[in-house]
């Protein structure tokens, strides 16, 4: 029954919200042919419309709208971003690891030892995202440098147990992929945040990001760290530090120099990121680019 009071509230709205009047239908429970049919749903009940083709361009939006309501009602100002590898072994397992590997065919185990040797980064990343947490830095009532991983093992299960580890919440962009990919139990439950486009996983990665740490990785880091790259080569994107951890790894992967000696990137792009090795060279970088007290 309708509270006559409530109807006198000159700040009161007229319209029901969506939730309230979806449950209006539950009053007339009978059904009729035309009732029982998908047509009758509410569209924004109607999964099976949701879902077709035609809804992609909706399907965007609400991808894109979701998190940013949601972590601007948590607060969150801005990020460090962690980007990096889902396959490097944490120290405590590389000895497993190479034990493992003791019967392999020889390239398959020197993959392994390859990636055991990168596991030190795990530590580093760790190390940067309980640096940034534990400075618990707040401006204009937000939280600034909430860290930020994709969300699954390995690089982006450190950074955010970095942050759990200093009593931080963190951020965790998680996407579906046709194969088994769950959030690490690190990442702050309500800031667990899923992905079905790459595109807007990818734009969320960046709305609030003001430093960006990239570590050994394959294709999805490759992909992150040359389109943050290019954004802000092209201006679209404010500078910001990009720290580059492990240059034995990139500069053997990637030759930065060959792209500015055959003139398809200038010279001073290679000024867009920092090599880093340390957690503590990373965070060096980023307080003096914010004038951050040391």
């Amino acid at each position: 029954m309708t509270d006559k009071k409530s109807e006198r509230d000159l700040s009161d709205r007229k319209f029901y919200p969506a939730d309230q009047e979806a449950e209006f239908e539950k009053i007339f429970p009978h059904q009729t042919p035309q009732t029982a049919h998908p047509a009758y749903k509410l569209a924004y009940q109607d999964t099976d419309f949701l879902l077709r083709d035609e809804l992609r361009p909706v399907r965007f939006q609400l991808e894109l709208l979701k998190p940013e309501m949601l972590l601007d009602e948590a607060g969150v100002g801005s990020t460090l971003v962690v980007y990096g590898s889902a396959r490097i072994p944490p120290p405590e397992s590389a000895e497993t690891a190479m034990a493992g590997a003791q019967d392999l065919p020889e390239d398959e185990r020197r993959v392994v030892e390859n990636l055991v040797k990168k596991s030190k980064y795990y530590t580093e990343a760790y190390k940067l995202a309980k640096i940034a947490s534990e400075k618990s830095i707040i401006e204009d009532g937000k939280r600034q440098f909430v860290v930020c991983s994709g969300g699954g093992p390995s690089i982006m299960e450190a950074a955010n147990k970095g942050a759990s580890d200093s009593g931080a919440e963190s951020i965790g962009l998680n996407i579906i992929l046709p194969h088994e990919q769950a959030p690490n139990q690190y990442v702050t439950p309500y800031l667990s945040l899923n992905f079905h486009y790459f595109a807007l996983r990818k734009m969320h990665f960046l709305l609030r990001a003001r430093a960006v740490a990239v570590f050994p990785g394959g294709f999805g880091t490759f992909d992150e760290f040359f389109e943050l790259l290019t954004l802000i080569q092209t201006g679209k994107m404010k500078p910001m530090p990009i720290l580059l951890f492990g240059k034995e790894f990139w500069t053997r992967v990637i030759d930065f120099d060959a792209l500015a000696d055959e003139g398809t990137i200038s010279r001073r792009d290679l000024e867009l990121f920092r090599w880093c090795e340390t957690a503590e060279e990373a965070w060096e970088h980023i307080s003096a680019f914010y004038e951050l007290e040391r």
